[in-house]
């Protein structure tokens, strides 16, 4: 995917301070290593600059708006993981048959909680957590079958919906398989969304049943559960809350355990009454809602088994020796694909949380191991946003070392990049260098995959480096994408030395549509004349002369400024969002004025570092707020705007400091740290138009 700065590694190494004579003897040591071990190495193993060099994908005919398909399966796509297991439900059997007592889920035990008092007064909950309790493959699929046969006898119907608004955990994926099992139509919600998304989501699917935690039933779903009249069950999946007097009449509270026991005593008549088939749906999987309110995107049993099948395909020997840990939402199609594909191949699943995730994570108490040191994966799915997170931190603390310690690793992270663009390895770097930084993610990461979001070529090559294990960036679920045509912003088909243009996917994957909402999914779907649907991505990629898509741009993203030029606000905010000053940014312009702007969540400690620099004091908030710090921010982002090559028009012009982060929970970012332009647009409209000079 595209990351809007040049990725060679001479422009992305990492500067340090030795003396010219003693720089001069450690090339000269390093070439006598390199060339010592690459003669041994050239004949033992495979470049992985070969295997970079290797053409991935071709058009499939002659003509410019050619789908590309990877030469894997330029015959076919993959469609089936395993023959004749075309439903979910028929994947869990079989993947229960063949690994039936080997550990499927695992959750870790809580032995204590306590509340901690920060400097600044406030209370974070920090937790001590034990070891990993398991389930096997076998446990899981009799709790998912009782609990399918107790929610049947709760009265729930084939192919009708049902609504998880849950964290991501254990019972997430066994009532997820229940419904699978026993037809019912799957309604997922994000565990962060608002209250109005929430009651549009439950209403416009009509469920009379809702799966949920103690938590989200106390924080959330209390308040609004009067607004969703067709409720009927509220089931809890860690035990039964306390009650309340409020709650409306009609409405009964269950225990999943309850619901469980209730199906294990049916009787056998009471089985599934009808088994889903593949073009039956799944998911109704409500979007985060960065454009408005969030969308209920149909997905069948045959779209998520086509989007799994092309994800295995690229993880190489996924087997039952593989740990994923599992903490981003599970209502995000990324998590529950990465689940299903392992959960498909016998691979263990311990869950997690972005707050218990690292030994550092807010909720760890302090020494006491995070989920990643205790678990430790050998797969991993991320959001950019946190590797963005991990990159700048161990960045921070390179640059807290001695000088000697800086100078070394930074030698070793440059000589590691020149031996990956070569396609060798670096074992002894591996091993006494980058060994504490892997370790932040357990030590034992052989993948880390990427989606959600654009990755910045900085972050995924340090990534790459420092976790010494190949970063990929996932976009969609399959191994084939076809290239249309646009017009908008430059962009044709017949670009040459690329042809460009908006991103069309088409193949099994290929989602329903939207649920009750056919002219949205009319504006974005279509079949062609051989019946294959398509889906209009919104995206602007090309494809490089080996087959790998690029993603340049995005079309909501594009901004015509006043004079014509053509500014992708993605662009911007990829080349700046780096910086150690910079927490979280958001370009802005609009086609009545000449210049771009900025919303900028700066980060604490650099921005405090940089006040005292240049003798300005002042709480945090009245750092923010001044219009002399706002100036000498936007001196340091215009350098590095400079230095990513950016355009002198796509340069923001002026910025506003936000003392306050974006989260999920403030509605200015999606779960997967997508920013919603919209919301940010509304917050900070007060600003817009001072920084554009009407005020």
């Amino acid at each position: 995917m595209n990351n809007h700065v040049s990725s060679k590694p001479s422009t992305m190494k990492l500067k340090h301070t030795i003396n010219p004579i003693l720089l001069y003897f450690i090339h000269f040591i390093i070439s006598l290593y390199t060339i010592l071990t690459y003669i041994p190495y050239y004949f033992l193993s495979e470049s992985r600059q070969e295997k970079s060099n290797r053409i991935k994908a071709k058009p499939v005919n002659s003509k410019p708006e050619s789908a590309y398909r990877s030469v894997n399966s330029l015959d076919g796509l993959a469609s089936v993981l395993y023959p004749g297991c075309d439903t979910l439900d028929k994947v869990f059997m079989h993947a229960k048959n063949k690994f039936k007592d080997k550990s499927l889920l695992g959750t870790r035990e809580v032995l204590n909680e306590e509340d901690e008092v920060q400097p600044n007064g406030k209370i974070f909950k920090k937790v001590i957590l034990g070891n990993y309790n398991w389930l096997s493959y076998e446990e899981v699929f009799v709790r998912a079958s009782n609990f399918g046969n107790g929610l049947q006898m709760l009265g729930q119907k084939p192919k009708t919906n049902i609504a998880i608004f849950c964290e991501t955990r254990a019972e997430w994926m066994i009532a997820a398989q229940a419904c699978f099992m026993y037809n019912f139509q799957l309604v997922t919600l994000y565990a962060t969304l608002g209250g109005p998304a929430i009651v549009h989501g439950l209403n416009e699917t009509e469920v009379t049943n809702i799966i949920t935690s103690k938590e989200l039933l106390q924080t959330k779903l209390k308040d609004i559960v009067s607004l969703v009249p067709r409720l009927r069950h509220i089931i809890t999946v860690d035990g039964k809350p306390p009650a309340w007097s409020e709650f409306p009449k009609g409405v009964i509270v269950h225990t999943m355990a309850a619901v469980q026991a209730l199906g294990a005593k049916a009787s056998v008549e009471n089985k599934p009454q009808s088994k889903p088939m593949p073009l039956d749906i799944a998911v109704i999987m409500y979007t985060s809602g960065s454009t408005g309110l969030p969308k209920g995107v149909m997905i069948s049993h045959s779209n998520i088994i086509a989007g799994i099948t092309g994800m295995a395909e690229r993880i190489p020997e996924l087997g039952e020796k593989d740990v994923y840990i599992g903490y981003l939402p599970l209502a995000h199609v990324l998590e529950l694909s990465a689940e299903l594909v392992c959960l498909s191949h016998g691979c263990r699943i311990g869950y997690s949380s972005p707050q218990t995730l690292a030994d550092q994570s807010s909720k760890i108490k302090k020494g006491s191991k995070g989920d990643a040191s205790m678990l430790k994966p050998t797969l991993m799915a991320a959001v950019p946003e946190i590797m963005d997170r991990i990159y700048k931190n161990v960045m921070n603390k390179v640059n807290e070392m001695s000088s000697f310690q800086r100078n070394l690793f930074i030698l070793a992270y440059n000589y590691k990049m020149e031996q990956i663009s070569k396609g060798c390895s670096t074992p002894l770097c591996d091993r006494f260098i980058f060994r504490k930084v892997r370790s932040l993610l357990g030590g034992n990461t052989r993948l880390l995959l990427c989606g959600g979001a654009p990755l910045s070529a900085a972050t995924q090559r340090f990534m790459n480096i420092c976790f010494c294990c190949p970063v990929g960036q996932g976009y969609g679920l399959t191994e084939s994408s076809g290239a249309g045509t646009i017009t908008e912003g430059g962009y044709f088909n017949t670009d040459k030395p690329h042809p460009r243009g908006e991103i069309l996917i088409g193949g099994q994957n290929v989602t329903m549509g939207y649920y009750k909402n056919e002219a949205k999914t009319k504006a974005d779907f279509f079949e062609d004349e051989n019946g294959q649907r398509w889906l209009c991505t919104g995206d602007i990629g090309e494809f490089d002369p080996d087959g790998c898509l690029k993603i340049i741009d995005r079309k909501k993203d594009l901004v015509k400024l006043q004079a014509g030029e053509y500014v992708s606000l993605g662009k911007v905010e990829a080349a700046l969002k780096n910086l150690p000053l910079i927490d979280n940014i958001c370009a802005y312009a609009n086609s009545y004025h000449s210049y771009v702007i900025g919303f900028v969540v700066p980060n604490q400690k650099e921005l405090t570092e940089l006040a005292r620099k240049k003798g300005l004091t002042g709480t945090w908030e009245e750092l923010c707020n001044s219009r002399e710090m706002e100036n000498e921010v936007l001196k340091v982002l215009s350098e590095a705007a400079i230095s990513a090559s950016l355009e002198k028009f796509e340069i923001p012009v002026k910025i506003r400091l936000s003392p306050e982060p974006w989260t999920p929970e403030t509605g200015l970012v999606t779960d997967a740290f997508k920013l919603k332009r919209k919301e940010l647009k509304t917050h900070y409209q007060a600003d817009i138009e001072r920084m554009y000079g009407r005020k």
